[in-house]
């Protein structure tokens, strides 16, 4: 699988790391692809395509997020299943999406804002982390790159686009 992270950002750098932890256990082998801007997108296109990768996972960061819809083209005219966290991703063509549920978490975010004109210090709220996520499929890129999803997965998701 090949990995499109950015060593510059937080976020990617921690998905990076902890995708590393399964995937022996798994018998995936990841291939690390490091992209720090719009640049290095072509050079790891390349290296995917070169090293024949099976699949595409994408990791949290603002040089995907604004590159989204170019991510999507190139892994439907690889054939590669692809994964990124933001559901857009797969409104674009991304085969699938999991993460937070961001709707969940911008009303959440409202109760915090709420509490804080109350009164409350910002300091003394706790740290929440998302408690809700979606998954999301696009079937119309999994024919078209000639991947089934099986029943079962397409139950669980919380949005299938056909």
């Amino acid at each position: 699988m090949a990995v499109f992270w950015n060593s510059q950002g937080p976020s990617s750098t921690l998905a990076w790391k902890e995708s590393q932890i399964p995937a022996p256990a798994l018998g995936i082998q990841l291939r690390s692809l490091e992209v720090q801007n719009f640049s290095d997108l072509d050079k790891a296109f390349e290296e995917t395509t070169k090293v024949r990768a099976g699949a595409l996972i994408i990791t949290p960061d603002p040089v995907f997020v604004t590159n989204l819809q170019r991510i999507a083209d190139f892994a439907a005219k690889n054939r590669l299943p692809s994964i990124f966290h933001l559901r857009e991703f797969v409104e674009f063509g991304g085969l699938m999406t999991y993460g937070p549920d961001r709707p969940d978490a911008f009303r959440r975010a409202a109760t915090y804002v709420d509490k804080i004109l109350k009164g409350a210090k910002p300091a003394e709220l706790p740290v929440e982390q998302p408690t809700k996520f979606e998954l999301v499929i696009n079937l119309k890129t999994a024919k078209q790159i000639g991947v089934t999803i099986p029943q079962t997965v397409l139950y669980r998701a919380d949005k299938v686009i056909k």
